[in-house]
């Protein structure tokens, strides 16, 4: 059996060798008997990609690079494939130049592009690059210069030479290579943006920008020449941690120049919350938002498998929170929860490790963090216990976020002054403390025994115990932590006010407004106005704090400073929402001033922002799982069976690659023995083959089961529900391993479609149950139909 990358470097030559019949070997590749059933015949560097053909989509920026090719439409998606690429939306990048080499296998700039939408994955970009480089005899001038860079960038040039291998000469020498084409070709838009992002991405890499000045003129040349050119993408990026407000022209057409780019609405939303106008980067960051679910909701997508989707979101609950739109920021936190889960892309413990903004970085676990943070920041205390017997805020085992939902219960039940609840908080956290505390002895007495066994020195015996002992030092103090504040709060309810002071002095995780509130109601003003102001003065533009402010001041008796804070809080806060306890509090104040019980000014209307949209029109606000296409098949024994038969009950749909497929029938072997705890669940499974109905006979026999699988087998011989589930690789027409949960509405509430069968059968038990407990309904009938 040949491996995999052996078969991928064969394919290659055989396609130089007698590229006349590329297209038809790339449609329709040879079935080499190494090959596994789902995985690419031209080796694993396509296996991770997209795999369903592209279609041009518009508004991916106007965006103009030649390349050699007989297919005008090629030359389309290749054109769309850059602008994917100025967009950092790789993914999709990668399948407009899989669509260039489908349309024209001479295209051989097709594979450079492949390799470019790699860029945060070498090992694959190094198998594109090569296969661009042995081709580059067929590539024009220019052509050859962009792939020779890169090869050299990747160290995989055709001749086995080897580059210095040091990363920073590798991206210096990149930059010049792309300045040589810059130079030689003047007119190419497309090499100073690419210069552009090198130059900030070298800046992160051991190669700081020397003059941000010099970096801005590069863009300003290229949006001179094509205003909405994207490389005000880059343009944000090169002031985001430097001066923000110099982005703001950026900024007002980033979006507008690509607006097909979810990303490219999202980061001008970087620039507006660095300089404190965070309607506006709301707006961006609903925009982003929207953008993304309509492409989701078209082409059949999970939403945490796409880049950003999850940071996006989470800032923009943020921004909400902000602005004081309080009920849309915790209705936004919840959909987040909501959203189905997957062991790759989203789960409530997933750790980006790859470079991303958050540590813990889904959807699940970031939403679950900012409905917490905006209930705790309006005191919703109601809400917040509510909650949390919910799959919103339900228990759970993971001990970090356990901590944190009895920290913010103990916070909201002692707030309402229901003590015995708050003991209660208090006394589950002790547990834990105990518990993790003799997991750290016991750590320092394996490292001990394993030590010893190896027979090292006294002090090597101490240091490996200490080591131990350090690696849970951080969960002990969040733990700590945790009870403290409960404590304090508990001290506080019993008037016990100097001993809630000391215990809470060393806690750096309170808020700044929190405390000042709880000085207030303890009649010591003096230190609230003081920890108000700090609270106002670090959170700039910021309504929830301006607000605690303007409380403080009045009854503090500074009436008329009082006055002049509201008034810029009226400004501020025109879409806050004024029921909530921090804005009720104003409510007399108001009065005393001669307002309106709707003190909120009118939102003032920007002229910096370029021409914005109707937010509708660029999608919905919220993703909804989509209608499953309907079918209808003959099962093992004969019968005929319709989706539409199971309407009421959710089931479970595999899609299975045939008898031959060993993978596959492990994976039916893995579904048949827990069938009866999906059955209990209220959960039936089926399972649709690509065999014909005397070929599921044969799956039959393979059941470890006497009895066969407890489930029915259906024929797809004709590919035709495959096609529509998407489960099918259009480029290289073959069937893909899927699996699908279907609710009783004939919603597609989750879903992975892969080269791989998936088998993890206890976390598709658990989140079908979760989900199913959430009620969905579809936005877009039309996301039913096959893209």
């Amino acid at each position: 059996m040949l491996a995999p990358k052996s078969l991928f470097l064969l394919t290659a030559f055989s396609l130089m060798l007698n590229p006349g019949h590329a297209a038809e070997d790339e449609q329709n590749p040879a079935k080499d008997p190494g090959v596994l059933p789902g995985h690419s015949a031209h080796g694993e560097a396509f296996n991770e990609g997209p795999r369903q053909k592209a279609y041009l989509m518009g508004g991916t920026g106007p965006v103009r690079f030649p390349v050699t090719t007989q297919s005008a439409e090629a030359q389309l998606f290749f054109n769309q494939g850059v602008g994917q690429l100025h967009g950092f939306w790789y993914f999709e990048a990668e399948r407009s130049f899989r669509q260039v080499f489908a349309l024209d296998t001479n295209c051989v700039m097709a594979y450079w592009g492949m390799a470019m939408a790699n860029v945060n994955n070498p090992k694959r970009a190094k198998e594109f690059i090569k296969l661009a480089s042995n081709r580059k005899a067929e590539a024009g001038p220019r052509e050859r210069m962009w792939i020779e860079a890169y090869a050299k960038y990747w160290n995989a040039e055709a001749d086995g030479k080897k580059d210095d291998s040091n990363d920073k000469n590798r991206r210096r020498e990149l930059v010049r290579a792309l300045e040589r084409i810059a130079f030689e070709y003047p007119d190419d838009l497309e090499a100073k943006a690419f210069l552009a992002f090198q130059t900030w991405d070298n800046g992160g890499k051991g190669w700081p920008i020397p003059s941000h000045l010099t970096f801005a003129s590069l863009i300003k040349d290229i949006v001179a020449a094509e205003p909405m050119h994207p490389a005000h993408h880059f343009m944000i990026h090169l002031w985001d941690n430097e001066d923000a407000k110099r982005a703001l022209e950026a900024a007002a057409r980033c979006g507008q120049g690509s607006p097909g780019i979810a990303h490219m609405w999202h980061m001008p939303g970087h620039t507006y919350s660095k300089v404190h106008r965070y309607a506006d980067a709301a707006w961006q960051q609903e925009a982003s938002a929207r953008v993304d679910h309509a492409y989701l909701m078209k082409n059949g997508v999970l939403p945490d498998q796409i880049h950003n989707y999850a940071h996006n979101n989470q800032w923009l609950v943020e921004d909400l929170e902000y602005v004081g739109r309080v009920h849309e920021a915790v209705d936004l936190a919840k959909n987040m929860i909501e959203l189905p889960r997957h062991p790759k892309y989203n789960t409530l413990t997933r750790t980006n490790n790859s470079g991303g903004y958050e540590s813990r970085s889904g959807s699940a676990s970031l939403g679950r963090d900012r409905l917490f943070e905006t209930l705790l920041r309006f005191e919703l205390w109601d809400e917040l216990i509510a909650l949390s017997d919910t799959p919103y805020l339900e228990p759970t085992d993971f001990r970090p976020e356990q901590i944190k939902r009895l920290r913010a219960l103990g916070v909201a039940h002692f707030s309402k002054a229901n003590a015995e609840m708050g003991r209660a908080q208090i006394s589950a956290l002790e547990s834990l403390l105990k518990e993790q505390r003799q997991e750290r002895q016991a750590d320092a007495e394996k490292a001990e025994a394993k030590a010893k066994k190896e027979k090292k020195s006294e002090d090597d015996i101490n240091k490996a115990m200490a080591d131990a002992l350090k690696t849970h030092a951080d969960k002990i103090r969040a733990i700590e932590n945790a009870v403290a504040e409960l404590k304090g709060f508990e001290q506080f309810l019993n008037r016990k006010y100097g001993g809630a002071w000391e215990t809470w002095g060393d806690l750096k995780d309170i808020p700044k407004e929190r405390l000042a509130r709880l000085r207030l109601v303890a009649g010591d003003k003096e230190k609230a106005e003081v920890l108000a102001f700090e609270a106002m003065k670090n959170g700039t533009n910021q309504v929830h704090v301006l607000a605690h402010y303007v409380d403080v001041l009045w009854q503090c008796g500074k009436e008329e400073k009082a006055r002049l804070e509201f008034e810029r809080l009226r400004a501020l806060a025109c879409d806050a929402d004024l029921n909530v306890p921090v804005f009720q509090r104003l409510k007399p104040v108001a009065a005393r001033l001669g307002w309106p019980e709707d003190w909120r000014w009118p939102a003032a209307q920007r002229t910096d922002v370029g021409h914005r949209p109707k937010l509708d029109s660029l999608g919905p606000f919220r993703w909804q799982p989509s209608p499953a296409p309907d079918w209808t098949l003959t099962a093992h024994d004969g019968n005929r069976h319709s989706l539409r038969d199971d309407r009421g009950k959710p089931v479970v749909v595999i899609f299975y690659l045939g008898y031959g497929c060993l993978h596959c029938i492990e994976q039916l072997n893995t579904f048949a023995p827990v069938a009866r705890q999906f059955t209990e669940a209220g959960i039936s499974l089926a399972a649709i083959g690509t065999d014909s109905v005397e070929g599921l006979k044969k799956t039959l026999e393979k059941s470890k089961a006497e009895s066969g699988f407890p489930f029915p087998l259906f024929s797809d011989e004709s590919l035709n529900v495959f096609k529509a589930y998407r489960a099918y690789d259009d480029f290289e027409k073959i069937p893909l391993h899927g699996t699908f949960l279907i609710d009783g509405e004939g919603l597609v509430r989750w879903q992975d479609i892969s080269f791989e069968p998936f088998k993890d059968t206890e976390f598709l038990l658990a989140e079908a149950k979760r989900l199913l407990k959430i009620a969905a309904k579809p936005l877009v009938a039309a996301a039913a139909s096959s893209q």
